[in-house]
């Protein structure tokens, strides 16, 4: 269960090593060729709103092995791609199958734990996660100096081992049948804003580092690198610790402390003025996005009990929305004044603080 909640982000990001090979062998050009890393993503968090309803009906057994098997095809395919638009259809499928593994592996671990060591079962999942994301470029870079379709070699056979252990859960027909309707509330909504915020204001923000220590500071692109790599591995080291002090002091305050912690170190980060003061402060952001990501997971894989994976994959949805639009909205305010775009970004991430209070509340079960 855990090892597959890394097959997600080391798929997805095994690429963007790669791409500068991809083009060469697959001649086409360096825009197209991003475009891979896009097409993995999109859909992944647009069937993400459906998928793990879907899943709890179809059953999660049944969904996510087949699921499994559908990501290895897709990337023995990929392994063969004479192409970019077949690559592409490739990547677009790998990002659908993930939409149906990532929600129904925490809803199903959900039901493995006893209820005293959840908190820090999620953990250790969102630990698993950040292996995959840190894990990722390494495959990727390897590969790409030998052949990038070893890449898809790699995750195909670890999307094959993975279907030997999909997890518990029966198809659930009639009236036991989860449903969307219990999803569209006040709760939810609170849970999907913070989830967005936290890619769009911290975890989305890569780019935006990277343009900054090379612009501004002069860093070297190895170099910077180097220095992004804290942020992911706070969530590796950090997340069962993380899990273990929501349930102490609560992930609703713990939440809020991360998210507003998060919003100063992520400002800070662009008003540095050399290196070692960037890892210092984008390491922090790490830290404190890791606590901010296990304590929603935590929240949101109890909050709609009959339909768990519905819940994880509707918020989740959100948070690769986050993702998706911090380019769109970041970057030309960067172009125009740096170190406001940081600011801007890391200032919602109290969105995430005010959301997280509001949730402390006794739940209604209202409708938006």
């Amino acid at each position: 269960m855990y090892a597959g909640a890394a097959l997600g982000p080391l798929g997805g990001g095994v690429v963007a090593p790669m791409l500068p090979q991809i083009a060469d062998s697959l001649d086409a050009s360096t825009s197209a060729t991003t475009l891979t890393v896009t097409a993995y993503f999109v859909p992944f968090a647009l069937v993400q709103l459906v998928s793990g309803t879907v899943g709890e009906r179809w059953g999660r057994r049944r969904t996510v092995l087949l699921a499994y098997l559908v990501y290895l095809i897709a990337s023995l395919l990929g392994t063969i791609a004479p192409n970019i638009a077949l690559l592409l259809v490739v990547r677009a499928v790998m990002g659908t199958a993930n939409a149906f593994i990532s929600p129904l592996l925490l809803s199903g671990l959900a039901d493995m734990v006893p209820p005293h060591r959840l908190s820090r079962s999620v953990g250790l999942l969102a630990s698993c996660q950040a292996a995959g994301q840190s894990l990722s470029p390494l495959l990727g870079g390897v590969a790409a100096a030998a052949n990038w379709r070893w890449a898809f070699v790699g995750v195909a056979a670890a999307a094959g081992l993975l279907a030997l252990a999909p997890p518990p859960g029966g198809a659930r027909p009639g009236a036991q049948a989860p449903r969307l309707r219990p999803l569209v509330n006040v709760r939810m909504g609170l849970l999907s804003v913070a989830a967005f915020v936290s890619y769009f204001g911290a975890a989305g923000l890569p780019f935006l580092v990277s343009l900054h220590a090379e612009e501004h500071l002069g860093i070297r692109p190895d170099l910077t690198g180097v220095a992004l790599l804290g942020f992911g591995l706070t969530g590796l080291l950090l997340g069962a610790s993380w899990g273990s002090l929501g349930d102490r002091l609560g992930p609703h305050r713990c939440g809020g402390i991360a998210a507003a912690l998060g919003a100063v170190l992520v400002a800070l980060t662009g008003s540095t003025h050399s290196l070692p003061a960037l890892v210092l402060c984008w390491t922090g952001a790490g830290i404190a996005y890791s606590m901010l990501n296990v304590c929603l997971q935590n929240l949101t894989v109890r909050e709609v009990p009959d339909n768990r994976g519905g819940a994880l994959s509707a918020v989740s949805a959100f948070r690769f929305g986050g993702a998706a639009m911090a380019p769109i909205a970041l970057l030309p305010l960067y172009h125009a004044a740096p170190p406001l775009s940081f600011v801007i970004g890391g200032s919602s991430l109290l969105l995430a603080s005010v959301g997280l209070a509001a949730l402390r509340s006794p739940r209604t079960g209202n409708p938006i």
